[in-house]
């Protein structure tokens, strides 16, 4: 069950939602207005902004990192917020992607991303984030067990990063993996997803192959996710061991966090 909260109609930021009304396993339900999640809010309109502004943001975590930076923008300035940058992601990696994205040509792409290649690299982005960047997550966690409520999580699509940090958190909170799941796949609604972009504005450079080689890139698919979550199974045992020796959270900390996200 996903949350039924009406969104704003934001022009400059894509990917915007609350997660309020998420179902834990204990029969509670992630509070709205204390969790929120969006794309990059480098090119916020002066009213995007404003309504940004009327949310009462504590903290806004920026998941991207410099190469994302150079390419996008630093995010518009909320007053009395404070931005937390946390990249998950190395520059370097960054500006291959980006590359690859705006400029590769169809022979590149198929030899990167063709026969499944694609999908292949995403979830093993995904795996490599939750096993390499538990101090990222845990700084997170206890950013809001102590002081950053409410809070916005994004990266650049508001997919990938903030995604798994979104699926991160709510794991710390209880909620049932479908439901995680199903709020992860909201990103690939037309109106939510990243505006590709590409260096030529031939046809050729948007031909319905290109496009197809690099959906992989940007589309939120269940198996991506999953491979996150199989990865903390694999590797911890599961979410308690995870978050206990992974994220050093210690139960004292998941009260509060659970105390400040849930109703």
């Amino acid at each position: 069950m996903t949350q039924q909260i009406q969104e704003p109609e934001l022009t400059g930021v894509r990917n915007f939602r609350d997660v309020g009304g998420l179902p834990t396993l204990d029969g509670r339900r992630v509070g709205t207005g204390r969790l929120f999640r969006s794309g990059h809010l480098a090119h916020a309109t002066e009213n995007d902004a404003q309504f940004l502004a009327s949310l009462g943001l504590h903290t806004v975590f920026d998941f991207r990192n410099a190469a994302d930076h150079a390419l996008e923008g630093p995010d518009v300035e909320l007053p009395g917020v404070r931005n937390v940058n946390i990249p998950l992601s190395d520059p370097a990696d960054g500006r291959e992607f980006w590359r690859l994205v705006r400029d590769g040509d169809l022979d590149r792409l198929r030899s990167i991303l063709g026969d499944g290649k694609a999908a292949a690299r995403m979830a093993d982005s995904y795996r490599a984030i939750v096993r390499t960047r538990t101090a990222e997550h845990g700084r997170v966690l206890h950013a809001l067990a102590e002081d950053s409520v409410p809070a916005l999580m994004h990266c650049a699509a508001g997919k990938d990063r903030a995604g798994l940090s979104v699926a991160v958190t709510l794991l710390a909170l209880g909620v049932e993996r479908e439901a995680i799941v199903a709020d992860y796949l909201e990103s690939n609604a037309p109106h939510r997803r990243y505006r590709l972009r590409r260096s030529s504005a031939s046809a050729e450079a948007r031909s319905p192959e290109v496009m197809e080689l690099l959906a992989p890139l940007f589309d939120a698919r269940a198996e991506y996710l999953l491979a996150a979550f199989d990865t903390i199974d694999e590797t911890w045992g599961g979410v308690d061991r995870y978050l206990a020796e992974g994220l050093g959270l210690l139960p004292e900390t998941l009260d509060r966090l659970r105390d400040r996200l849930l109703v």
